[in-house]
């Protein structure tokens, strides 16, 4: 038998914009109650509030944008519509209701995967228990403009209520709106510290990138920067396996981010990931062997191995390119002090202090150590004593029990500055 290839897409959804006509449709011939449920990002609903007036202006149209998470719609409805003549009410913001009850990992929401909630968001309990009251109080057809995130949410958590749709849709997409909505959002992420956002704000927000990622018409540059600032905020917030995955996929782009490897390299050395994150390294600087930057991680790389030598050698690599940062000369010391080779960590510590001696409490605190696991005493104490006047209680409270002054604790020049 001959397969009908006329009718090969005969079950596949319409396209958006037959969808977006449909909805027109559907929206001029209703009369009374019922239920719209459109997928959009929040200035496509924005769009689409403004153009759907001038689409069927027989139509009595008003706009309830809700700013904050809410338990109870049915009262805010009631006030908004009362002494007012609606045919059709769009309901925007929905979703400061659901973020709080969002309990997936951050890695979870980037990739896709609903969540196994133990509880329905009180909104959407509401909703299902009220349904009745919706259809019998207000007789006009509500439009819900929500991203894919709470569409979800409805068919999850609240199927009684969703289950009395007239239609589900999603607006069609212009290269012009997803290029503005990415470079907004780019400019945006540019100043915008993650750590200061709370919980539901951090989820809005990798919402936000993800919907943008996955947008048709997005450019394959922009989606690559879109990425990137997806691993950066996720970095931010220390979800560092989701932060690894979507540098992985900047990467896997043609016209990736150079600044991918590196953040690439310093997730897996966050992760304990130490051998990976050098060999991260090893390739950004075949690239350029005057990376600073890579040399100095990879040395920081193999110092959590416990591998010092290697460590120095990456140090003194980064040295070469920029000998007057007093933070390698410092930890270029400790990897010495680690091997026990006291006279070098000590050169070290001393490089940094002439670079910054008015930062340096710390440095004289290692050379103090140093000194005292060399039995040399007049020295130690000297040092441990400039440490404690730069900051007293710190290093004072240390010296007490730091195992480096044992071989000196019962001296009485170092017992009198600990007292």
């Amino acid at each position: 038998m001959n397969p009908n290839l006329s009718d090969w897409d005969d079950d596949l959804p319409p396209e958006p914009e037959e969808a977006y006509q449909d909805l027109l449709r559907a929206l001029r011939r209703k009369s009374g109650f019922g239920l719209f449920f459109i997928q959009c990002t929040p200035v496509e609903a924005d769009n689409f509030i403004i153009k759907l007036p001038q689409e069927i202006p027989q139509k009595k149209i008003a706009v309830l944008r809700l700013v904050e998470a809410i338990d109870n719609l049915y009262q805010p409805v009631a006030e908004f519509i009362k002494d007012k003549q609606i045919d059709i009410l769009l309901i925007k913001g929905l979703e400061y209701s659901l973020y709080k009850y969002e309990k997936r990992n951050f890695g979870e929401i980037t990739e896709g995967q609903f969540s196994n909630l133990t509880s329905v968001p009180h909104i959407l309990n509401h909703l299902n228990q009220q349904r009745e009251r919706f259809r019998d109080d207000f007789p006009i057809s509500f439009i819900f403009l929500l991203r894919s995130f709470s569409i979800n949410y409805f068919i999850h958590r609240a199927p009684d209520f969703f289950d009395w749709r007239s239609g589900l849709f999603e607006l069609p997409t212009i290269p012009e709106v997803v290029e503005q909505e990415s470079n907004r959002l780019l400019d945006e992420a540019s100043c915008h510290n993650y750590l200061k956002l709370s919980h539901d704000q951090k989820i809005e927000k990798v919402l936000e990138i993800k919907d943008l990622i996955s947008k048709k018409y997005q450019t394959e540059i922009c989606r690559g920067s879109l990425l990137f600032e997806l691993g950066n905020l996720l970095f931010a917030i220390h979800e560092y396996e989701a932060a690894l995955i979507s540098y992985e996929k900047v990467l896997k782009l043609k016209n990736y981010n150079s600044s991918s490897w590196y953040k690439k390299a310093e997730t897996l050395r966050k992760l304990g990931r130490y051998e990976e994150a050098i060999t991260n390294y090893d390739e950004i600087i075949v690239v350029n062997h005057d990376d600073y930057w890579a040399w100095y991680h990879r040395g920081l790389s193999f110092s959590e191995l416990g591998r010092y030598e290697e460590a120095i050698n990456s140090y003194d690599q980064a040295l070469k390119i920029h000998n007057r940062d007093i933070e390698i000369w410092g930890i270029r010391g400790m990897a010495f002090y680690y091997l026990g080779i006291y006279e070098q960590a000590i050169a070290s510590y001393d490089k940094a202090i002439e670079i910054k001696p008015e930062y340096c409490a710390g440095l004289y605190y290692y050379k103090a150590c140093c000194f005292a696991k060399q039995d040399i005493i007049k020295l130690a104490v000297e040092n441990l004593q400039r440490a404690i006047a730069i900051s007293y209680d710190k290093y004072k409270n240390r010296a007490k029990t730091d195992s480096s002054f044992n071989g000196i604790r019962e001296n009485d020049r170092f017992q009198a500055l600990i007292q």
